[in-house]
């Protein structure tokens, strides 16, 4: 939700449809990008993982397509947005991580 205020290009109407879109992100996460990723492993290695970029953008447009109330204009957003993504669970994680 956070996300959506900062960046021009992405809405979410709710907190409701903000939470099904992280069960959708994770459920996607979870099932389908592992394939894309063996799917696209030559061009991964050839740009030094920056594809992995391009994977996590067409993960959020998969999501924009079946959750109605979250919306992502383009591409660039798309991949500004999944960048964004990264850097904010990264850093909860280091945050929340226990030792």
């Amino acid at each position: 939700m956070i996300l959506s205020k900062l960046l021009p290009g992405v809405s979410v109407e709710s907190y409701w449809t903000a939470i099904i879109v992280a069960l959708v992100l994770a459920l996607l996460n979870f099932i389908v990008k592992p394939i894309l990723v063996l799917l696209t492993l030559p061009v991964t290695i050839l740009t030094l993982g920056l594809f992995l970029l391009v994977i996590n953008a067409i993960i959020i447009f998969m999501a924009d397509g079946f959750v109605s109330g979250f919306n992502v204009d383009g591409w660039f957003m798309a991949i500004i947005f999944s960048l964004l993504l990264s850097l904010v669970q990264s850093l909860l994680f280091s945050i929340l991580k226990s030792d």
